[in-house]
């Protein structure tokens, strides 16, 4: 495993998550807290991003020593007041994926999980779980977009790839 694409991988993954986030900001709040059904994750756009949040919070804190009991996600009352939060938090995500050695991503790592059991894996694997599990997310946002505005902007690799060629 490569330091390198792990960085390359969270900067995708917080282009993408931006990319979804700004067409969903465009459409307004109206749209972003209508109800799409009980079928999806979480049944609007809005906590659909605030999931999202909410994982890259918790690891985030676990990789920090902590042992938050849940997520948060369900408090953001606007795509405002989450963008906000999560703009804090990218900016401790990159300074921390900055920090990783290629050492650390084979080192053993212990943590809480919600219901108070211990679980070990090795760190790297954590580090690349996070935004595989918002990959899936954000295919869900993406029908989402699709059913209330049409097909957003494509947020494959090769397209974030292409940004600046």
């Amino acid at each position: 495993m490569s330091i390198e694409l792990i960085r390359e991988l969270w900067d995708y993954h917080h282009w993408a998550n931006h990319r979804l986030f700004d067409v969903t900001a465009a459409l307004g709040e109206d749209v972003a807290a209508r109800e799409l059904g009980a079928h999806w994750s979480f049944p609007t756009l809005r906590r659909m991003f605030a999931h999202i949040y909410g994982a890259d919070w918790l690891w985030f804190r676990r990789w920090n020593g902590q042992s938050p009991p849940a997520l948060p996600g369900a408090e953001f009352a606007t795509l405002a007041d989450l963008r906000r939060r999560w703009d804090e938090l990218e900016v401790e995500q990159r300074r921390f994926i900055g920090a990783l050695t290629e050492g650390d991503l084979g080192r053993s790592f212990e943590f809480k999980n919600a219901e108070g059991g211990v679980v070990r894996r090795p760190l790297g694997l954590l580090v690349l779980h996070v935004p595989n599990h918002a990959t899936h997310h954000r295919s869900e946002i993406a029908t989402m977009l699709t059913m209330v505005s049409g097909s957003p902007p494509d947020t494959g690799i090769h397209s974030y790839t292409q940004r600046s060629a």
